[in-house]
């Protein structure tokens, strides 16, 4: 089962997707063209007066890939997985610091101190962080194009951090139902690595443990919980830590100071969150949220996989799920390459200049050819990504790397935009 097949009309409206059956013969018979190839899209060739059923668009946000799902009522019709390039544009900017600074040492001339005079505007994101925001609300804004999307369901904390501290706020029946659980549960196999404490031992059930036991007054706040193995529990009963990690004071040391450090990399991905939660309301449609304890919640009593996508189609209220898909499209963040027209070694000196043109016989780096080779050593097809040269000859990545292809045999099929794509 493919994706839904999204449709344009003559003037680029959007329709509801058909299925890739009916898409096939619109395009035998003539009546539409494809418009787009990554996601695959036709546009008719006339103009549709009747209104599309409203599609809603449901966003998964992570660290490194964000899950897309669009639901039709219960129906999922379409998955994406879009994976950031956060950690590559963080290398970029070490290296840029680190020859900058090299540079500067071998001056030797006196230079004042400048690092206390810049000042960050509020709701400031470090860049690794920003790519994230702005690289979903680019597919956001995509997909609204080629689809009536009415609404969108963000996943929007990790966590319910405040309901976990705070009872009073939704009533008893949150905190002791069983959507409290999970998202405790959550939060710690997150916190303790989905390891023991005591022991590390990984793969085994976890139970969640009470660092200072509950039957010496210990409370159920967060800070007091841990996981620990079946053995591990009960050697410990009701002792204290510091009674039960007597001989090991080193790991009862990182015990403590790891009851009491926060998720430094929730924090992080749900300050993204928030800042991709108000960009979102910008575009006009109605959002709404859920936390992520309340999606695998719903994974769970539907006994979906464990997938970015299907974790987007579970995000906020969900009664059924009738998954009509099980291709998502892959989309992994590749960047538009630099600016630079001059390479540096690993000292920072010069090493290789880039030529000024971009594109050589029509094609650019980046662009995703087709190539049919009908002469030579090298006769085939082969479609991927194509690196150009100013002779003419260019390398093509596919599923391995085939170099000196002819200009002459190749075919766009979908131009550079930033992303490479996959199924």
């Amino acid at each position: 089962m493919s994706n839904f097949i999204f449709v344009l009309d003559t003037n680029k409206k959007p329709l509801t997707p058909c299925k890739p059956s009916i898409a096939h013969k619109l395009l035998t018979a003539g009546k539409a063209a494809v418009f787009r190839r990554y996601p695959f899209t036709i546009i008719l060739k006339k103009a549709v007066t009747a209104t599309p059923k409203l599609i809603t668009l449901k966003l998964d946000p992570g660290s490194q890939t964000t899950g897309i799902a669009l639901l039709q009522d219960e129906k999922v019709i379409f998955g994406a997985e879009l994976t950031h390039r956060g950690q590559s544009i963080k290398a970029s900017l070490e290296s840029r610091r680190s020859l900058r600074r090299s540079r500067r040492n071998r001056h030797t001339r006196y230079r004042p101190a400048r690092f206390l005079n810049r000042t960050r505007h509020k709701g400031w994101l470090a860049p690794s962080l920003q790519h994230r925001v702005e690289t979903t609300l680019t597919w956001v804004t995509k997909l609204i194009k080629l689809a009536p999307i009415g609404s969108i369901v963000q996943e929007l904390v990790r966590f319910d951090l405040q309901q976990l501290e705070n009872p009073e706020i939704s009533g008893i029946e949150y905190q002791q139902g069983e959507l409290a659980g999970y998202e405790v549960r959550e939060y710690l196999l997150n916190k303790w690595d989905r390891k023991c404490a005591y022991c590390g031992i990984e793969n085994v059930p976890l139970q969640i443990e009470h660092i200072h036991p509950k039957a010496k007054g210990g409370s159920d706040r967060i800070s007091n919980l841990c996981l620990a193995c079946e053995k591990c529990n009960l050697k410990k009963g009701t002792q204290d830590v510091e009674q039960f990690l007597v001989k090991k004071p080193d790991v009862m040391k990182c015990i403590l100071a790891q009851a009491k450090r926060p998720l430094k990399d929730a924090a992080a991905v749900n300050s993204t969150r928030w800042a991709l939660f108000n960009r979102l309301k910008e575009t006009g449609l109605s959002v709404s949220s859920g936390s992520g304890g309340l999606t695998k919640f719903n994974r769970t009593r539907l006994k979906l996989p464990k997938t970015h996508w299907l974790d987007a189609a579970c995000v906020g209220q969900v009664e059924s799920l009738s998954v009509l898909t099980n291709k998502p499209l892959l989309i992994k963040a590749t960047g538009h390459g630099t600016r630079q027209m001059c390479r540096t070694d690993k000292f920072g000196f010069p090493s290789r200049y880039v030529p000024r043109l971009k594109f050589v016989k029509g094609f650019q780096t980046g662009d995703i050819v087709k190539a049919i080779v009908t002469a030579g050593k090298k006769i085939g097809t082969y479609v991927g990504r194509v690196t150009v040269r100013s002779s003419g000859s260019f390398n093509i990545s596919a599923d391995t790397l085939v170099q000196g292809i002819s200009s002459k045999y190749c075919k766009t099929i979908h131009q550079k935009d930033g992303y490479n794509y996959a199924f």
